[in-house]
């Protein structure tokens, strides 16, 4: 057998593993890669550069006002969450240290109160959209979708709040995350 032929082989017999895999397995086991949707395994999508730098501009804008305030703990796109039947990793998310629960060690059994997206080019929006709504459905208090093409925000807050916020408007944390505010232009610099 050669590399390529062992290496095919080795992701046969990774995805029989994983296929018949639970929720709650899939959580404390997580599979790099793979968010977890509807009983089935759902590959992301690898991050560009483009998509890596603006994820770090928003936790570089967002955590001095979670860190200094004693708020919460910011997540990557590494941590999952169970949000309903799916375990969804945003690719940055925010929960507050009174929600905390569970093992460290473990994706979190609990939806994030704010679930950062970065669209991807091979996103499709509808797919984006119920991803948000599915945030908020199962208690996610705001999810804000980042798009590098138009450099706009959309902010959910449920399914008929949603603002989208252009370069010049300042993206506020609101009462999820108290005292952020930044200009949505620097989340895409």
């Amino acid at each position: 057998m050669n590399n390529i032929d062992s290496v095919k082989h080795e992701q046969d017999i990774s995805s029989d593993i994983y296929s018949n895999m639970t929720i709650e397995e899939f959580l404390e086991n997580d599979v790099e890669g793979f968010e977890f949707v509807k009983g089935e395994l759902v590959e992301m999508s690898p991050a560009s550069r483009r998509h890596g730098r603006i994820s770090i501009n928003i936790i570089r804008y967002l955590d001095p006002v979670v860190y200094d305030n004693n708020l919460g703990e910011l997540y990557t796109a590494e941590t999952s969450f169970k949000v309903g039947e799916r375990v969804l990793k945003p690719d940055v998310a925010y929960v507050s240290y009174e929600r905390l629960i569970g093992d460290d060690d473990k994706g979190l059994p609990i939806p994030p109160e704010l679930a950062i997206e970065v669209v991807s080019p091979t996103d499709v929006q509808a797919h984006v959209v119920q991803k948000a709504f599915a945030y908020l459905s199962e208690g996610t208090q705001c999810v804000w979708v980042l798009d590098p093409e138009t450099k706009t925000v959309t902010v959910y807050k449920s399914e008929t709040d949603i603002k989208i916020l252009t370069s010049e408007e300042t993206l506020t944390g609101d009462d999820v995350v108290p005292g952020f505010s930044c200009q949505v232009e620097k989340l895409f610099e």
